[in-house]
């Protein structure tokens, strides 16, 4: 195809379509939603942000109310900022906003598709689901991980000892090892190595591809999906070779370790229980059965690694800003288990305040703002407003846990909103009703994400103090608290103090060698 019918088309023959479907695309004398007012032609495109448009969505949830409706070159997207109208469309109407958008850039170009994330709603995200399920779905088959993510959890923590005053940036990279190394073993039965392990090399390439292409607004491919078929040397025609390099880097992260895995088992290697080992030793395997396997397990990792990273770090800076809390929760330990030992889940029951910490954690700092956009698969009316086939639907997760009338002061990191000073729990709604998604797309690995977190918060605070770090010049050094943009949101970096509490819990941390 030439070029210049390429341009003709661009310049002439979607302006030609936008115009033919607002003609014809109006069937229904139901409004729409408000929103903000667009231009003609390209409708609220200028008014998209760049960067944190959960702020954005929140602003105009303000001034437009829970439902917001716009419209960008005809793509139609309305932003929930309330729980009410999340439950009402994503959880009591999921029959028919379960889809997922179709995405140029990040579904078809570079294969996010054929994941879970991002698949369509239908045989294979269901096939999907029920392999996880099988693994993480419940705590009952959790459980069988326990002792990988305590273990994996005390390397952290003597790992830990060497960070030279636990500056963020290396607890962020000692967690994404941590974090990585318990999702392959419970996934693969894959053991990583102690350094330049090339599978974490490999699958730690998953964080930054999921946060380019499922930002919205990051690819302007996604507002003009005809730009795919501009050829690859055209200007302004890059984002090709960017989609074939990270679909490349995708399909290797779902195929490598999977290869491994199976490479292990024809050769009767003992491996710990796993995902891909119970699958291949259950199910009737043909190509479509295999494939179903290998990208359920790619979703574990990729769903799973840096949505737990960004959580954690969130509780670094928490504990940072908040040293009060930090003490709260320390006398509970204390109380609870002493200073003989390290917490394990058995003790969860007992450790209230520091479930309350974990509830705070997601709801103060959701890793992911938006929950992954979906999808209206017919033409509803909801709450007196039109939602047509193909609408796409967010959910401000931010708006929704940051809302004062159910959170109030919603910025302070504050647990004792979960907890009444008897330790039971109170009647504030928890965050792990928007923060894992709602509906038929929740996130499967809600359990594992829980464990995690609920774990290493409790084993950091039996053994480490965190606080502000003091520089050079012996003045204390006051963490921004800000965080970065893109689909999973995460601390920018900061500098803290993190060292053990005492002489006796630096010698725990240490007897672990043993």
């Amino acid at each position: 195809m030439s070029s210049t019918p390429i341009v003709l088309y661009v310049c002439f023959a979607f302006p030609a379509v936008f115009l033919l479907a607002r003609v014809l695309g109006r069937r229904h004398t139901a409004p729409y939603p408000p929103g903000p007012k667009g231009l003609p032609f390209i409708g609220n495109m200028f008014d998209m942000p760049s960067a944190y448009p959960w702020h954005t969505f929140t602003e105009w949830g303000r001034t437009f109310g829970d439902m917001v409706y716009i419209n960008t070159l005809g793509k139609r997207v309305i932003i929930l900022n309330s729980a009410r109208q999340a439950t009402a469309m994503l959880d009591k109407r999921s029959s028919i906003y379960s889809d997922r958008p179709v995405s140029p850039m990040g579904g078809e170009l570079v294969g996010l598709k054929d994941t879970l994330i991002m698949a369509p709603y239908g045989p294979q995200s269901r096939e999907h689901r029920r392999y996880i399920r099988q693994s993480i779905g419940s705590k009952t088959p959790m459980e069988r991980h326990h002792a990988v993510i305590i273990g994996e959890n005390r390397e952290f923590l003597k790992r830990l000892l060497g960070s030279h005053q636990g500056v963020a940036a290396e607890i962020r990279n000692l967690r994404r090892r941590t974090a990585g190394a318990v999702l392959l073993k419970i996934t693969y039965g894959y053991t990583t190595q102690q350094k330049d392990d090339p599978v974490v090399a490999l699958a730690e390439n998953i964080a930054d591809l999921l946060a380019s292409v499922l930002t919205p607004g990051a690819w302007l491919i996604d507002t003009l999906p005809f730009l795919r078929y501009l050829p690859a040397w055209f200007p302004g025609a890059r984002f090709k070779k960017v989609a074939a390099d990270m679909r490349q880097t995708l399909y290797n992260i779902a195929d490598v370790p999977y290869r491994i895995t199976k490479h292990k088992l024809t050769n009767s290697v003992d491996l710990p229980p796993n995902l891909i080992a119970e699958c291949l030793e259950k199910e009737d395997l043909n190509t479509e059965t295999e494939s179903n396997i290998k990208w359920a397990a790619a979703a574990i990792y990729s769903g799973g690694v840096d949505t737990t990273v960004s959580a954690m770090h969130s509780f670094v800076l928490a504990m940072t800003l908040y040293p009060n809390v930090q003490k709260h929760a320390q006398a509970e330990i204390d109380t609870v288990i002493g200073d003989e030992r390290l917490p394990s889940f058995k003790d969860r029951a007992h450790l209230p305040f520091i479930e309350a910490i974990v509830k705070e954690i997601l709801r103060w700092r959701c890793p992911g703002p938006l929950n992954v956009p979906h999808r209206a698969t017919e033409d509803a009316i909801h709450d007196g407003y039109y939602i047509p086939k193909g609408t796409t639907i967010i959910a401000n997760i931010w708006a929704i846990l940051h809302n004062p009338e159910v959170y109030p002061n919603p910025d302070t990191f504050d647990p004792s909103r979960f907890v009444s000073e008897t330790g039971e729990p109170t009647d504030v709604p928890s965050p792990y009703d928007a923060c894992f998604g709602y509906g038929r797309r929740i996130c499967p690995g809600i359990n594992f994400a829980d464990a995690s977190i609920f774990i290493w918060c409790a084993m950091i605070l039996a053994v480490y103090d965190i606080s502000k770090a003091v520089g050079e010049d012996g003045k204390v050094v006051e963490p921004t608290g800000e965080y970065t943009s893109g689909a999973v949101s995460h601390p920018k970096p900061f500098e803290c103090s993190i060292v053990p509490r005492s002489e006796k819990a630096r010698g725990l941390i240490l007897s672990m060698d043993e």
